[in-house]
């Protein structure tokens, strides 16, 4: 008779996750998560290959969560508004998971990166609000502007490089009614 499952993928990468958030990327090891969830490090390899292996679990479960913090953002309705929710939506979703959305955009080991298809229906919201702003033939484009645009003021924002003083609120609103200008087809 097989003995028991003690643990799952499920309670694995959920472990590993809080792992990363708590303590950081470099504490995140087959150890660490075995005490956590209870079984011996060398049970974990029946369903996790090796550390890259797990750190691209968790990254492709930090984006899904993400897509799906993004998904209802965009209602078909004002562009211009689905963009600013689009934007609040990924800046809460970085400061609520500030490790795990620093997975997301890292360029790791091969084993360690999100498959295509996880990154695909994350970036499927933006791209609808690309395209409503900018039209369908230039919503590649669009969403991309949109994401470095916005990835790049929150690593600022989160690495506490806004030190000119000044409203950060404000200059994040001002970005998203910028962006929206320039993208809104004429």
């Amino acid at each position: 008779m097989p003995t028991p499952e003690r643990t799952s993928l499920a309670d694995i990468v959920g472990a590993a996750r809080a792992i990363v958030e708590e303590e950081g990327l470099a504490s995140l090891t087959m150890q660490a998560v075995a005490v956590r969830v209870g079984v011996r490090a060398p049970s974990l390899y029946k369903r996790v290959r090796n550390r890259d292996d797990l750190v691209r679990l968790v990254t492709e479960a930090t984006v899904r969560d993400l897509g799906e913090q993004l998904g209802p953002v965009s209602t078909g309705g004002d562009a211009r508004e689905d963009l600013g929710r689009l934007c609040r939506a990924f800046r809460a979703f970085a400061h609520a998971h500030p490790a795990g959305y620093h997975l997301v955009f890292a360029a790791g080991p091969a084993g360690s990166r999100p498959d295509v298809d996880s990154l695909a229906a994350a970036a499927a919201p933006a791209l609808r609000v690309a395209a409503d702003l900018a039209g369908p033939d230039e919503a590649l484009e669009a969403a991309r502007m949109i994401t470095a645009w916005a990835h790049g003021f929150v690593s600022m924002e989160l690495a506490g490089a806004f030190n000119l003083g000044g409203d950060v609120e404000r200059a994040f609103e001002y970005g998203i009614a910028r962006l929206a200008d320039a993208l809104t087809r004429a």
